[in-house]
């Protein structure tokens, strides 16, 4: 028989010893050689996310799984659970956790919106690239309501600035087949998210992107 919890326990240790490069004021860009601001300690991220972990199983019954995630993945979902992959720092995992369940909210309220995730992106047209935006615009808006249903108000220009980087990744990767570094997209000072109340839900399990979704 499995020992879940002792995996569970493994994986959250794995993950812990994932810390970011740089101190003091602010952690170095290694892509652009740019420093960039420190939003909050690594620890801080920690916290929170083990906050919004216990608030998302607790209040939606939908299980967060730490583990490892199939590549190219960071993290993974099928509408009924969350999967965060544990070779990443403590903020990437806050931010994959928290975008997962505006995914999550999305695909078991909109029908259309789940039709957008499970679409296998090449050569998209200004219509669909219009649409994939708004699709990822809508995760971070209810992201952001997660975070404040949680009583967490201190991260507000952090998932801004991370929610843009992960658009401008993204699309670049839509329009040119291209993976350049996650942070040589970053910008500070990102306009800021309107948080979307979460609508009432039920989860339930579709498919993961492991088995052939790109979100």
């Amino acid at each position: 028989m499995r020992n879940i919890i002792g995996e569970r326990q493994r994986s959250r240790r794995t993950l812990a010893r994932r810390q970011p490069k740089g101190r003091g004021g602010g952690s170095m860009n290694h892509y652009t050689g740019v420093t960039r601001m420190l939003y909050a300690s690594e620890e801080r991220f920690r916290q929170v996310f083990d906050t919004l972990e216990a608030f998302i199983e607790r209040r939606y019954g939908l299980p967060v799984v730490i583990g490892d995630v199939p590549d190219p993945f960071k993290g993974d979902l099928d509408g009924a659970r969350i999967e965060v992959d544990y070779d990443q720092t403590w903020e990437e995992a806050l931010f994959l956790i928290a975008h997962l369940f505006g995914h999550t909210v999305q695909w078991n309220t909109d029908a259309r919106a789940r039709a957008v995730g499970s679409t296998l992106v090449r050569n998209p047209s200004d219509e669909l690239l219009a649409e994939l935006h708004r699709y990822e615009e809508t995760a971070a808006r209810y992201s952001l309501q997660l975070f404040h249903d949680a009583c967490v108000r201190d991260l507000d220009a952090w998932m801004a600035d991370f929610a843009a980087c992960d658009w401008a990744y993204l699309s670049h990767f839509y329009r040119t087949g291209e993976k350049r570094p996650f942070r040589s997209f970053w910008v500070e000072g990102m306009p800021p998210i309107a948080p979307l109340p979460i609508p009432s839900f039920r989860p339930l399990r579709w498919i993961a992107r492991s088995e052939g979704i790109v979100v």
